[in-house]
């Protein structure tokens, strides 16, 4: 069978591949290379000020609030090139997740007060569902707000919150009702991180980075505007939330980006005096995770192009994200091993800006054993490959 795009779809890449290349400034793309994941929250916030410019910042959002009225597949093509060029994609939190709760369910003065900023690019937000205790599990989740007047007042903790430590917001499950079943008690709060009573503890990571953190709630006041949609229905919205990105999950861009990195070092790696990639071994290795990788990305397409199928859209959620998952850690096991020995050399992610490029240590080195230390838990984040395969099995098989 031959799958392609259709011409106007091919017309859009270039589109988008011409801006990019022309826009992206080089120092961004730089770091993204080094980093594989988003650079720090100054490059993306950069970055997609020059998207919100373009108009492009939030192509899935409705035309009302900014968005570009572009399909399902025009998203995909954009989020490809956008990746394939080592340019940042703004982080998933505010613009794929709280900002499609705030538009869907929140009151015009959520959407008037935060969207703007979310679509400008101003503020770095941080999602604060996971506590010590409930990760996979969000319902058994103890941090409480207890309504005091015109404001709530939030005590708990938080953990593994992501880039909390340079966010501006947050957006956090709560207990509001410690009386009934645990999810009909949730609500939805947004949560001034600079507020009294926040305490961000940034967590070392392997990789030498610290953008998980830890994060306490000591009586911080929350004015009850910042309540989104209803009390009590922040499981329903958090449902939502992730369900709003059912592809995400998968890595797909990330998976691409890197498998081409991959190749790039094994053509240039030598053992023997042969290319890394001219190894029947590594080559056959390659092909194998090439073959999944292709998979992944129909499946992918299939799911955007809305095809019907007779399997539950949460068990296809998980699919893609347990393949997505594995792919991330087979792909950087590629990159190290046609690095051979140069990948035991470690650079601290401080170092990595300014480290000179040689004929020996050459630029797609850098940042390479820092990435592949920190896929180790790319199976773990956004919900443990155990949880997901007990969910495909209960909603998918009956199981």
């Amino acid at each position: 069978m031959n799958f392609t795009f259709d011409t106007e779809l091919d017309s859009f890449r270039e589109q988008v591949r011409d801006f990019v290349r022309s826009h992206l400034p080089e120092h961004i793309g730089r770091r993204m290379r080094q980093k594989s994941f988003a650079p720090d929250d100054l490059h993306t916030a950069e970055w997609h000020g020059i998207l919100a410019k373009k108009g492009w910042s939030v192509p899935a959002w409705p035309e009302e609030y900014g968005g570009t009225g572009w399909s399902a597949l025009k998203q995909f093509v954009f989020n490809d090139e956008c990746a394939a060029l080592d340019a940042p994609v703004f982080p998933w939190g505010p613009r794929d997740m709280v900002g499609p709760v705030i538009y869907t369910f929140g009151s015009d003065y959520l959407k008037e007060t935060y969207l703007p900023m979310i679509r400008e690019g101003r503020y770095y937000w941080c999602q604060g569902f996971s506590e010590p205790g409930s990760g996979s599990d969000l319902a058994s989740l103890r941090t409480t707000a207890v309504r005091d007047g015109d404001r709530y007042r939030v005590n708990g903790q938080k953990i593994w919150t992501s880039g909390a430590a340079v966010a501006r917001y947050g957006f956090f499950l709560v207990k509001t009702d410690t009386r009934c079943k645990p999810q009909q008690g949730i609500s939805f709060l947004i949560i001034d991180m600079k507020a009294p009573g926040v305490t961000v503890r940034p967590i070392a990571q392997i990789d030498g980075d610290d953008h998980l953190c830890e994060v306490f709630l000591d009586d911080v006041e929350v004015p009850l505007e910042n309540l989104v949609g209803e009390e009590g229905k922040g499981w329903t919205y958090a449902k939502y939330l992730l369900d709003h990105e059912r592809t995400g999950s998968s890595y797909i861009f990330w998976n691409k980006r890197e498998l081409a990195k991959a190749r790039e070092i094994a053509e240039s790696e030598h053992r023997c005096g042969q290319p890394v990639m001219a190894m029947e071994p590594f080559r056959r290795r390659f092909a194998g995770v090439e073959a999944e990788l292709t998979a992944l990305e129909w499946s992918v397409l299939r799911e955007l192009a809305g095809e019907k199928t007779r399997w539950n859209a949460t068990a296809v959620a998980s699919s893609l994200k347990v393949r997505g998952a594995q792919l991330q850690q087979k792909i950087t096991d590629l990159q190290m091993e046609a690095l051979g020995r140069k990948g035991l050399r470690y650079i601290a992610p401080e170092e990595m800006v300014d480290f000179p490029a040689t004929a020996l240590w050459p630029d797609y080195f850098v940042g390479k054993s820092s990435v592949a230390l920190i896929t180790r838990a790319a199976t773990i984040y956004g919900g443990t490959v155990q949880i997901q395969r007990s969910l495909i099995a209960r909603l998918a098989f009956g199981v």
